[in-house]
């Protein structure tokens, strides 16, 4: 099992060894990041919402003919959803996580803060962020299942109606998530504090915590961390659109739905209520992630379409060779060598060759994660992958290899007395 003899023996065959290791190299590379990619999009749409998903139903209604008291007429549409037979509870919410729709405020945690974000015109310094608003109703953490880690609830004095226009109307309490209090106050207590928010906030104008949930995800994913600061204002809506949230047993959200919009389009004349804007939660995720489930299939499928030409690669060439020494072989039966001599020279064959393309495909792997970030804005390919990458194509062409391999220890030393 000398590799000198060996070497010299691929030297007689450069072209074809030189296309296989090309091969290698280019699957190698390309699966590699291929994986890399994967992995990110599986952890993006991992992400936790926050909210008890499986019992929620969303139903969005637009009275345009609601009149000069629209939030009267929601605040009675509310009483009687929660009267629905299967619902738990119902509030009115301005968005869901993950609806693809955000409304954003810059906030601070200090007037020193404030200051600093006014200087730099930028809430990305220490103790500011932009966190997605959702402004809620009554039962609001109860309906959508959200996690109280400190402080307290809303009281019913906290609301306020909503307003027409951009700023965060002027409310007495707030509720945060851990993130967002962990990015305004550090490692200290947040309940109790002050948040300056938008305008009113570089007015000096503060809004106390009362509270603070455990995760409650954007509207709309973004890039980097941040994705879990979000804050809910005791904000009833006041205009003519309204986001009605129910909770029920997963069993109920169809019939649940089908009663809403029934009961809904009757009680105030030309109301009508989409199918569209009908859906229970997991919907509205999964459509949300449907691109990424997408492209984690094109992906998927590359790279195990590139891994099974490979092979096909990989074995058609050992198959080709054990035909092309069958006489050598059975010369080598003929005068000691037994069949796991032969098994083991053509799999440490193979392994010369795959660590060829192994070693170039590597450094084609990173060539290509640096394209990627120059021109798509990725992140860098972490180099665990690297090894990981090496021993997926080691195994592949050993797995590759083994059946012609076999058929090369099976023949009989009887083979080396026929002629040519």
């Amino acid at each position: 099992m000398k590799l000198h003899p060996m070497l010299s023996s691929l030297g007689h065959h450069k072209l074809t060894v030189a296309l296989l290791v090309l091969q290698v190299a280019f699957t190698c590379a390309i699966v590699c990041n291929a994986t890399f990619l994967i992995a990110q999009r599986v952890q993006r749409i991992s992400v936790v919402s926050g909210v008890d998903e499986d019992a929620l139903s969303v139903v969005t209604v637009s009275d345009l003919q609601a009149g000069d008291n629209p939030l009267g007429v929601h605040q009675a549409d509310l009483a009687a959803l929660r009267r629905l037979p299967g619902v738990e509870s119902a509030s009115m919410v301005s968005n869901v996580p993950l609806s693809g729709d955000q409304n954003s405020f810059g906030g601070c945690g200090s007037l020193e803060a404030v200051h600093a974000a006014m200087a730099a015109r930028s809430t990305e310094v220490p103790g500011c962020a932009s966190p997605d608003d959702y402004e809620v109703g009554t039962e609001a953490l109860r309906t959508l299942g959200l996690k109280l880690v400190a402080g307290r609830d809303f009281d019913a004095g906290d609301y306020v109606p909503g307003t027409s226009g951009d700023d965060l109307p002027a409310v007495p309490a707030i509720i945060i998530t851990r993130d967002l209090a962990r990015r305004l106050y550090g490692d200290g207590p947040a309940v109790g504090r002050s948040m300056y928010l938008g305008r009113r906030g570089l007015q000096g104008e503060g809004v106390r915590v009362v509270g603070v949930v455990e995760h409650l995800l954007r509207g709309s994913l973004v890039r980097g961390a941040g994705n879990d600061q979000s804050l809910l204002a005791s904000v009833e809506p006041g205009h003519a659109s309204v986001r009605f949230v129910l909770r029920s047993k997963p069993a109920d959200r169809a019939r649940v739905i089908e009663a809403a919009r029934a009961m809904l389009a009757t009680r105030v004349a030309g109301r009508r209520v989409p199918d569209r804007d009908s859906q229970p939660y997991t919907r509205i995720r999964a459509e949300y992630f449907q691109r990424d489930i997408t492209m984690i299939g094109l992906l998927l499928a590359s790279a195990l379409g590139l891994l099974f030409v490979t092979a096909l690669g990989i074995a058609g060439l050992a198959n080709f060779w054990v035909q092309q020494r069958t006489r050598t072989i059975g010369i080598r039966r003929a005068i000691g060598a037994t069949r796991g001599d032969i098994l083991r020279y053509f799999q440490t064959e193979n392994f010369l060759i795959v660590s060829g393309g192994i070693a170039f495909g590597l450094l084609l792997a990173l060539a290509l994660n640096l394209w990627l970030m120059e021109r798509y804005e990725l992140s860098r390919l972490p180099l665990f992958y690297l090894p990981i990458g090496a021993l997926a194509m080691w195994l592949l062409g050993q797995l590759a290899v083994l059946s012609p391999a076999l058929r090369a220890a099976a023949v009989p030393p009887v083979v080396a007395t026929r002629s040519v």
